[in-house]
Order: C-alpha cells, then structure tokens, then sequence
C-alpha cells in the first residue's frame, strides 16, 4: 500500500514536468504549454524510503505521456541526468525528483508489479489514525505473468535506451516502458502492464517485463 500526504509541494510536479518534458528526445506535444494530468497510478517502496508514482500527462491536444517519477530524501548518485527537478514537500521537505527508469527501487517495483500479478498499489491517506482509501485515477491490469516461481532480485539497472519506448535493463530482468500508450506497434513478449484511464476508456500497453 503506497501512503499519501496532505500535502502542498513547490513547485507542483506539474510544473516540474512542464519545464523538463520537451528536453526528451520521445516529446511529441507542443512546446512552451503547461502539461495537465491525465491520471496517475503508484507502486510501492517495501523500505518506505522513496515515492513511485507514474503520471499520465498531456500538454493541450498533445499525445498522452507516460512518465514514473521517484521521489527521494537525497539524491540519488549517478542519475544527475534523470533529475527531472526538486520540489518542497510540505510534510517531507525537500524531494529530488526522478525519472523512474534510471531508479532501482522503480525498475524493481515495476518488476514485481508484472511479473507477480500485483498491479498497482492501493493508495490511501492517514485520517485520525484510521485508513482513508484514495480511488485510483488510472486502471491497471496485468496479462502474460511468467515468474511462477517468484521475481529474482533486480539490484541495480544497468543500462537505460531512452526512446519511444524505454528499455532498462538490469542483471535479471528488461523492462519496457511506453512512453507515449496507444501509439506505436505491439511490445515485447513477457508480461505485460496495461491501463486504461478517464477520457481513454480502452486499455493500452503501459509497460512489459520479461526476466534475462
């Protein structure tokens, strides 16, 4: 389950996004517009040390963008390319915030997400000591689970192909993440996490796995 606070950040991840997006080769909305969500989904950290949560956002009629952010107390070494920026949490201070794919504690999750059927995690707020369950604003589901016998640790990643669709590959498992769903031909063979969400109601690849 991925705890949630009541918090403000600034700046707002939005405005984060809005600034680094059209610095990716895999861009395709247009520039110099603010980028607006377009729903969200979560993992979580077993350490409860750093925040996983990947935004759908467009920039007006732009295409949809897949983007999994890390949300870190410090940051993270060798990734400075990957440093989407940093925000003030109102409850947690300052946040280093990444793209995911060059993060292990991401590439790990999303493992874990396919390969055992897991999907998402819940998300939910602490209200005067009870569980306050927040609904998600993106479907998730997954298809083609190949590691009956359970995920092999993913330790670090190893290399990241930024494209379209972003390979990152670590000692025992690839992952694929699509950067922009809906578009393109079919992935690779593995399992495979697709979404739907509000406004695209048909569900579309979102990411695959597949163990080395």
């Amino acid at each position: 389950m991925a705890l949630l606070h009541r918090a403000t950040l600034h700046p707002t991840k939005l405005d984060l996004l809005t600034a680094w997006l059209p610095s990716r080769q895999w861009f395709a909305g247009p520039t110099g517009v603010e980028v607006v969500s377009r729903g969200a989904y979560r993992f979580d950290d077993p350490d409860g040390e750093v925040g996983i949560e990947t935004m759908l956002v467009s920039a007006a009629d732009g295409p949809v963008h897949q983007v999994p952010l890390t949300y870190r107390a410090a940051p993270l070494d060798g990734a400075d390319g990957w440093l989407v920026g940093t925000t003030e949490h109102s409850v947690l201070g300052r946040r280093w915030v990444y793209d995911g794919c060059v993060d292990p504690v991401y590439a790990a999750a999303l493992a874990q997400a396919i390969l055992t059927g897991r999907g998402q995690a819940e998300q939910y707020f602490e209200v005067d000591g009870r569980r306050e369950v927040r609904e998600p604003t993106v479907t998730v589901v997954v298809d083609g689970v190949a590691a009956e016998a359970g995920v092999p640790a993913v330790g670090a990643v190893r290399r990241v192909v930024d494209e379209d669709r972003t390979l990152i590959a670590t000692d025992t498992v690839e992952l694929v993440v699509v950067r922009r769903p809906g578009a393109g031909a079919d992935g690779p063979t593995g399992g495979t996490l697709s979404g739907s969400w509000d406004g695209h109601s048909t569900t579309v690849a979102l990411a695959y796995a597949r163990t080395r």
